[in-house]
């Protein structure tokens, strides 16, 4: 390609050699590649099959007709499984190599948006000879102006044409375009994905396709601006450690001081050059001035067995200004040119206390940081386009710039945390932290000190100072999970945050203030619980100002296929099997069955079905649907939501039969690899509780 200007260019000009004639059979791919696999016909044995294959591709697209193009199920799929398991830099290569490929483009690629919006750089580009360098592109003029600006486009032919401004489109020999923004969860946009071709596009597919890959793009943009500040959280736990140091002071026989260190500056807060040749004692309590001399004349007369003594505790020293503070010291002695040498190693017992709790808090906050990250990497996992799924997602949109209190509503496994993680990574709080605390997996005992965190002596077993969620929340946002589930005493509590923005820890006077933006989520329903008692209504009132209902996937029967392919993709990497499509009798299994488990039943029946499979088609047996609702099936039309009987079962009855038949598919094992909490996707102390509240037993088990 020569010299490009315009809308490829930025200042200067950018320049490409001219690839040989194309195989119109292959495309760019396989074109870029030609001259590479020529080369290595003359070197038998060299190749493996892979490369076989493509030079046999090479030789039969030179005599073959153009192949049709991709279907839109086959596209989509080679393009999820050729970048699931890719992420930064790799991620956005594989994904113009594969949308290339996938929708028969000359050129792929993916921009992110600058500050001033008036330019924008690729992070990828893929053109005819493979990965090309990339570019800083200004907007205006150019095909990507609209797409920038929020708009999806399609320009089917004359490209050229339509923007004469933009001689970049000669040098690509651009007829054809399509491109869809990437936004972000709050509807910015932050770049964008487009692909050029030198032949008409009249087939507006492509736009779909991209759409879906734009919300992943999204989501690794933000799992690297996670990635960031967990290095910034690092950054500030290294520099708390590295400043906590030891105050030194050497001080000779006669006791004046020789040695004063930086820390000895601050905690003493005195200048090392008004302590240097000042007696040494100017610095110490009377108990520990006494000690000292006790320390020295068993030094002096050799009675000790090392050269040092160390006094855990008990001792005071004394700063600048005459105030006492505990310390614990190190005395050591040393000779040098015949000199004695006395070191005293002190630490501020206070001090020590307070940079120990700030690491701890450091130390969780990096924790979280790092659940975000892997959150972040799966949150593409909101995965659908059914009319359901959008109306909760426009929920999101709406209420996530704001400070209101979320309340997520939806059964077991419909993806409630994904929902929360999207309201959180939309919000104004998105660079800090979020807290999350699953409500139904804490003892009952210790809920209280977890959210609030307790003094030391609280309670048996306190024996340090312990910070809470709430305050790691601090100017954040924290996720209550299974919010139904929490006991009515420290819902009281929870109650005061919420109007207050106020606590104490549990054994402590000291009251303490927060700025947290609550998000909630349960499965239970909690107007019932009002009325039964076991929850307040109080509560209930400041939790539910934005209520969002996560549909069932049942209520999503369309956004089945798009699920089955991305948990095949993800599950057919991990196991290390060719998995290329999904039997068309078990599609039809899955599309009638009702899932009572929702999209986390869903992903487990996928992975078992993966390591089940064999071939290259996945098959899911109907054993590992239970078998009460698989026999109903045939009688359910695919595409359509269950119909309802006479008496339809509660959520309970429901929830109570799925766990009682997964229970008994493990021999009613709970915990390990075969267990029914792994089955289920819980944990296991949740799954206990479930099964005590729903009042499921063994002996109910007659099979």
């Amino acid at each position: 390609m020569p010299a490009a200007a315009g809308c490829f260019s930025s200042g200067g000009t950018f320049s490409v050699e001219r690839s040989a004639p194309e195989c119109p059979s292959l495309g760019p791919t396989l074109n870029a590649q030609r001259s590479t696999l020529n080369a290595e016909r003359l070197a038998p044995g060299r190749l493996d099959a892979g490369r076989q294959r493509l030079l046999w591709l090479v030789a039969v697209s030179e005599r073959a007709p153009a192949p049709p193009p991709l279907s839109d199920d086959v596209a989509l799929r080679a393009i999820v499984e050729g970048v699931e398991a890719e992420i930064g830099d790799r991620f956005f290569v594989s994904l113009v190599r594969h949308l290339a490929a996938a929708l028969r483009a000359r050129h792929a690629f993916v921009t992110f948006l600058s500050a001033d919006r008036l330019r924008f750089r690729t992070l990828a580009v893929w053109g005819p000879n493979g990965l090309q360098e990339n570019l800083d592109i200004p907007v205006a003029g150019s095909p990507c102006e609209a797409v920038l600006n929020g708009q999806m486009s399609h320009h089917p032919e004359h490209l050229q044409q339509l923007f004469p401004e933009d001689t970049g489109l000669v040098d690509w020999q651009a007829e054809s375009y399509c491109g869809v923004p990437i936004v972000d969860r709050a509807g910015a946009v932050l770049g964008h994905l487009a692909i050029f071709d030198n032949k008409p596009m009249h087939d507006p597919r492509g736009l779909s396709i991209m759409r879906i890959f734009a919300a992943r793009a999204s989501a690794e943009f933000e799992r690297l601006r996670v990635e960031r500040a967990v290095r910034e959280s690092e950054q500030r736990l290294a520099s708390i450690l590295d400043s906590a140091m030891d105050a030194i002071v050497t001080f000779d026989a006669d006791g004046g001081i020789v040695l004063f260190n930086g820390a000895a500056e601050t905690v003493f807060a005195c200048r090392a050059v008004e302590a240097i040749g000042a007696p040494v004692s100017r610095f110490l309590a009377d108990s520990f001035r006494a000690a000292l001399e006790r320390a020295l004349a068993a030094l002096r007369d050799g009675s000790l067995a090392t050269p040092y003594l160390w006094a855990p505790g008990g001792l005071a020293a004394r700063r600048a200004d005459a105030q006492e503070f505990p310390v614990e010291a190190t005395l050591s002695h040393v000779a040098v040119a015949g000199r004695s040498l006395y070191t005293l190693i002190l630490h501020d017992v206070e001090e020590r206390r307070r940079a120990d709790e700030e690491v701890r808090r450091l130390h969780l906050e990096t924790e979280y940081l790092q659940e975000e990250i892997r959150a972040a990497h799966n949150a593409g996992d909101i995965i659908g386009t059914s009319p359901a799924l959008r109306a909760a997602l426009d929920q999101v949109t709406r209420v996530a710039d704001t400070d209101s209190s979320v309340l997520i509503l939806g059964e077991t496994g419909t993806g409630k945390e994904l929902i929360a993680r999207s309201v959180y990574a939309a919000s104004k709080r998105a660079q800090r932290s979020l807290i999350k605390v699953n409500c139904a997996a804490l003892p009952a005992g210790l809920i209280e000190s977890e959210l609030f965190g307790h003094e030391r002596g609280a309670f048996t077993g306190a024996t340090e100072r312990r910070v809470g969620r709430f305050e790691l929340a601090d100017r954040g946002t924290i996720f209550l999970d299974e919010i139904g589930d929490m006991p009515l005493d420290v819902q009281a509590k929870l109650l005061r945050v919420l109007q207050e923005r106020e606590f104490e820890r549990v054994g402590g006077t000291k009251t303490i203030t927060v700025d947290v933006r609550i998000i909630a989520a349960t499965n239970r329903n909690l107007a019932a619980a009002v009325a039964d008692g076991t929850f307040r209504q109080d509560l209930y009132y400041r939790l539910n100002v934005f209520p969002i209902a996560v549909p069932p996937l049942r209520q999503r029967p369309e956004d089945i296929p798009l699920l089955v392919h991305h948990f095949v993709a993800r599950y057919a990497q991990n196991a290390g099997r060719k998995i290329t499509g999904v039997h068309p009798d078990s599609m039809r299994r899955l599309l009638a069955y009702g899932w009572p488990g929702n999209v986390r039943e869903l992903e487990n029946v996928i992975e078992r079905a993966v390591i089940l499979s064999g071939g290259g088609e996945l098959i899911v047996a109907s054993e590992l649907l239970p078998g009460e609702v698989l026999a109903a099936a045939p009688r359910r039309a695919p595409l359509a939501a269950a119909a309802p009987a006479d008496r339809a079962p509660s959520m309970e009855d429901v929830e109570r039969q799925h766990i009682a038949s997964v229970l008994k598919q493990t021999g009613w094992r709970i915990d390990g690899p075969l267990g029914a909490a792994r089955l289920l996707g819980i944990n296991p102390s949740t799954l206990r509780s479930r099964i005590k509240k729903l009042g499921i037993r063994r002996s109910d088990d007659t099979s």
